[in-house]
């Protein structure tokens, strides 16, 4: 994953506990979690949309 390592990614969450705080951190992974969830489901609906313009 974009060549990091388990002792950078720990250093980074690390520095993202001071940042925010320990309350925090779970509602900023549901939130990033829910962005990329629409993200997907958003790729998805253009495609099956570009098929049916296709397939007419």
């Amino acid at each position: 994953m974009f060549g990091l390592g388990s002792q950078e990614l720990l250093i980074i969450l690390l520095i993202a506990l001071i940042l925010f705080g320990a309350k925090r951190l779970p509602e900023i992974g549901a939130g990033l979690g829910k962005g990329i969830r629409a993200f997907k489901e958003g790729l998805k609906e253009g495609e099956t949309e570009e098929l049916e313009k296709k397939k007419v």
